[in-house]
């Protein structure tokens, strides 16, 4: 991003290197034909939700295995404002705008919640508060069956092309237009976000919290905006996802799909947006690959219904072993350049007590400028016995010991 864009520095780069890439990929869609189309509004869906959660994770170090439920409450919120927007008479862009702001709000507010209880749980312990959330949907969608219709789910009604633009794209050519733009929006506001001292305070909550409270971040409201954030991303994702199938229901949020966006997170890589993206693609397009795959072999029909279900888990699963293993950072990894020998001594020689680099930098764009005149003077003046430019002081032969005469 730097060679592309040599004059633009911090937020203003990001923003232009979003939608750069955002209308990248809308341009992309005249090629494809409508069921990679339908895909690809699919990958976006995922990639609001992997962002957000990578952002959890991997900046402010959160394990949450409940972004499932977080995108069933945008689903539903989206669902049931559409409906409403329906019955009122207001169709087209106003009725997805609406929806779409529902489905942020409600699941900012259920992702705050969490983050009440992320500010005093760690852990196992905060983990197994998000697993209950995502264990708890089909049963929260049975109690308000008159609601949410239970097993079923919500329908919602057609949202076609609009009439400026039906004899140019198609249908699903339409969804992954609207679900590109947001995925857009959600994932730039992120990467602004996280570029900045907001995720600066993450990334020192992260890797020393106790440290991070001594300089002065508030690590209880750091947590919970994290939470909030990512559940937005997760909101926005369920949303979209809902616009592209038309329906949402409790099915399609199970504990595996969860499991599997955090999987995708790790594939990926954590606290990186394109190693995100990269787990959105994979989870839309493996699956499909070993079906086509499957499909082609002469293979019995009890084989291959068998496969069918249980191939996709165990290429996961062996995927995740052989990343782990050989690129710990994530496929994410494999872009960076590694460290020089010089670079690599200095992280080795770090003495154990020398602050993180999230912390360091904290605390160089928190901590007011010191008076220059004393401890740059110190910091310029060799130690006693130390000789300018070395790393070590240079020794000296010791002085004689004197001798009493008897």
């Amino acid at each position: 991003m730097t060679r592309l864009l040599p004059s633009l520095r911090g937020i203003p780069r990001v923003l232009v290197f979003g939608a750069v890439l955002t209308v990248l990929a809308i341009s992309g869609t005249f090629l494809l034909d409508p069921y990679r189309n339908f895909q690809l509004a699919t990958v976006a869906a995922y990639f609001c939700a992997t962002a957000g959660l990578t952002l959890l994770i991997g900046q402010s170090g959160q394990l949450s295995l409940g972004q499932a439920a977080l995108m069933a409450a945008g689903g539903y919120g989206y669902a049931l404002t559409a409906n409403a927007m329906t019955d009122a008479g207001v169709t087209g862009i106003p009725r997805f705008l609406a929806g779409m702001l529902a489905a942020v709000v409600v699941s900012a507010a259920l992702g705050w919640l969490l983050g009440l209880a992320a500010a005093r749980l760690r852990g196992p312990y905060l983990a197994g508060v998000t697993l209950t959330l995502v264990i708890a949907v089909p049963a929260i969608a049975a109690v308000f069956s008159g609601v949410l219709r239970g097993d079923q789910g919500l329908q919602i009604a057609y949202d076609g092309v609009p009439p400026m633009l039906e004899r140019l794209i198609a249908v699903e050519q339409w969804q992954a237009w609207v679900a590109i733009l947001v995925a857009g929006v959600v994932v730039t506001g992120l990467a602004a976000l996280t570029g900045g001292r907001l995720g600066l305070r993450m990334r020192a909550v992260r890797d020393d919290e106790t440290a991070a409270r001594l300089n002065g971040v508030r690590a209880g409201r750091v947590k919970v905006t994290a939470f909030t954030l990512s559940s937005v991303a997760a909101g926005a994702g369920g949303a979209v996802l809902c616009f592209a199938t038309q329906s949402v229901s409790p099915g399609a949020y199970t504990l595996a799909f969860s499991l599997l966006l955090v999987v995708a997170v790790v594939l990926g890589g954590l606290g990186s947006i394109g190693g995100a993206a990269v787990g959105s693609a994979l989870i839309v397009l493996l699956p499909w690959a070993l079906g086509a795959a499957t499909a082609a072999l002469p293979l019995p029909v009890e084989v291959a219904q068998r496969l069918s279900g249980n191939l996709s888990i165990l290429v996961f699963g062996l995927l995740l072993i052989v990343v782990m293993l050989v690129w710990p950072g994530g496929l994410a990894s494999l872009r960076r350049s590694r460290p020089s020998p010089r670079n690599r001594e200095r992280v080795d020689s770090r003495a154990p007590g020398v602050p993180k680099p999230a912390l360091s930098r904290f605390r160089e764009a928190e901590a007011p400028a010191e008076d220059a005149a004393g401890p740059a003077e110190d910091a310029a003046s060799p130690a006693d016995g130390a000789a300018p430019g070395h790393p070590e002081p240079v020794l000296s032969s010791a002085p004689p010991t004197p001798h009493r005469k008897r």
